[in-house]
C-alpha cells in the first residue's frame, strides 16, 4: 500500500521541519515548498493527497493557492488543511469558502495538527474504499456522476470543491428532505471534520452561486437548515396538448 503524500508550505523553515519530522516518522511521505508559488509548482508535480497550507506565505498567499489548486484537476480533490495566525470566524469561513477542507489556528499542538491530518487521511480512504449505489444523480437539469466525481448543470461542467460536490450529493440524493446544519457537516463533510456550522452556508452560498439562475433548487428551511427542491411531477398531456388527469 502507497503511503500518504503530504505537501507542507510554510515558509517559516522552523515550523515545516518540526512538521516535516513528525509527520515522515508517522509514515507519511512528505515533502516542502517555502512560498506560494513553490507551493502550486510541488503540488502540481507531487499531486500530493493532503496539503498542509499557510496562510501568510511570500509571492503568493495562501487563499490564492488554494484558489488556484481547486481549479486544477490534478489536485482539486486534495485535502485541504489551512493553517494561520488568524482566529476569527470569518477568516475561517473565508478560509473554507477558499477551498480549504479544515483550519487550524497558530499556535497549534502538533499532536493535534496530527490528529487533524489522519481525520482527512481516513476521510480521503472512506470515499475511495466506498462504492456509490447509483453512478449518478440528475433533477432540474443538475447531474451529480459519483464515480467520475463530476457535476453539471444542462451539460455544462460545475466547478465545485470536494466539500461542495459533496453536500450538493446530499441533498439531491433526498430531494424534499430538510437537512440541518450538523446533519450535512456529518453526512456531506463527515464526522471527523471539525468546522463552524455556519461554515455549511458559505458553502450553500457557493454552490447557489455556481447554479445562477436555479440557485432556488437548494432552498433554506428557515430554523432548520437546507433541502433540494422536490420536483414537481410532470402532468401527462394529450395529442391535443390538454392535461390527462391521473386515471382518466
Amino acid at each position: 500500500m502507497s503511503k500518504t503524500k503530504v505537501l507542507i508550505i510554510e515558509d517559516d523553515h522552523s515550523l515545516s521541519d518540526i512538521l516535516f519530522y513528525n509527520l515522515q516518522k508517522e509514515g507519511f511521505n512528505v515533502f516542502c515548498a517555502f512560498d506560494g508559488r513553490e507551493g502550486i509548482e510541488q503540488a502540481m508535480l507531487k499531486q500530493p493527497d493532503i496539503i498542509v497550507l499557510d496562510l501568510m506565505l511570500p509571492r503568493v498567499n495562501g487563499m490564492d493557492v488554494c484558489r488556484h489548486l481547486r481549479k486544477q484537476k490534478e489536485t482539486r480533490h486534495a485535502g485541504i488543511l489551512m493553517l494561520t495566525a488568524k482566529g476569527e470566524d470569518l477568516d475561517q469561513i473565508d478560509g473554507f469558502e477558499a477551498g480549504a477542507d479544515d483550519y487550524v489556528v497558530k499556535p497549534y499542538s502538533v499532536r493535534v495538527l496530527l490528529e487533524r491530518i489522519r481525520a482527512l487521511q481516513r476521510r480521503r480512504t472512506t470515499e475511495e474504499a466506498s462504492e456509490p449505489a447509483v453512478e449518478a444523480l440528475e433533477s432540474m437539469g443538475i447531474r451529480v456522476d459519483l464515480r467520475r466525481h463530476e457535476a453539471s448543470l444542462n451539460g455544462t461542467p460545475l466547478e465545485l470543491t470536494r466539500s461542495e460536490f459533496k453536500l450538493l450529493h446530499t441533498l439531491i440524493a433526498e430531494p424534499g428532505k430538510a437537512f440541518d446544519r450538523s446533519e450535512l457537516i456529518e453526512s456531506a463533510l463527515g464526522e471527523d471534520t471539525l468546522v463552524l456550522e455556519r461554515t455549511i452556508d458559505v458553502h450553500i452560498r457557493a454552490i447557489r452561486k455556481k447554479l445562477g439562475d436555479i440557485s432556488d433548487a437548494i432552498e433554506t428551511v428557515r430554523g432548520v437548515g437546507y433541502r433540494f427542491k422536490e420536483p414537481t411531477a410532470p402532468t401527462a398531456t394529450s395529442l391535443t396538448g390538454q392535461a390527462v388527469a391521473d386515471g382518466a
